[in-house]
């Protein structure tokens, strides 16, 4: 990613903090077993947009209409998830992970909450990401995660035929990753756009 600033060209790569703010807020948010339980896996990727949305404002001072752009959401929403009241989310999180839908402050409230405990130092990416694998040893509809699991590492913007590779005899929404694939645009320039990429494909 590329972006203008004071008359230079300032590359950044928000892609590692992006993922680690998420798995973070997925741990506050109780772990991948209440996901599971509460069948709400279709927020993961407005989580995931959130945490970039923090990151990108925080360590690369970048505008709402700049991350807009960059994430493909409307700069409001930005807006909305930059103004999130993190202790209010605290106080309610168990009554909205029950939504089927994440509501915008409450994705919001959980990045700022976790970005905050990673700057803090309560952070314990190889617990969470044991805990992962458990979970999906055991179930097969957090494909999401999987996918997530996949591609850490990885450098974006990634083409259509590396996330073939990588994604390799992974099932998305009950179809094979080599039929969904192929579908996708020749480039996704993020986790977040990956996400809903693929279920835009799978469903289609």
């Amino acid at each position: 990613m590329v972006i203008l600033g004071a008359g230079e060209i300032q590359e950044i790569h928000p892609d590692p903090m992006a993922i680690r703010v998420f798995l973070k807020a997925l741990e506050l948010a109780g772990g991948p077993r209440k996901i599971i339980h509460y069948r709400n896996l279709t927020w993961i990727p407005s989580l995931l947009e959130a945490a970039y949305a923090v990151v990108l404002s925080t360590d690369y001072d970048m505008s709402p209409a700049q991350i807009a752009q960059e994430l493909g959401i409307t700069e409001q929403t930005v807006r909305n998830i930059l103004r999130a009241d993190v202790e209010a989310t605290k106080a309610k999180l168990s009554d909205e992970l029950q939504h089927k839908e994440m509501k915008v402050h409450v994705a919001g409230g959980l990045a700022k909450w976790a970005y905050q405990e990673i700057k803090q130092g309560n952070e314990s990416i190889s617990f969470l990401e044991a805990v992962f694998q458990d979970v999906m040893e055991i179930l097969e509809v957090a494909w999401p995660i999987e996918v997530l699991w996949r591609i850490r590492g990885s450098k974006f913007p990634l083409t259509r035929e590396e996330i073939g590779a990588l994604l390799k005899g992974l099932e998305i929404e009950g179809k094979p990753a080599s039929e969904v694939v192929p579908k996708l645009p020749e480039s996704v320039a993020n986790p977040a756009e990956l996400l809903r990429e693929l279920k835009r494909a799978a469903e289609s």
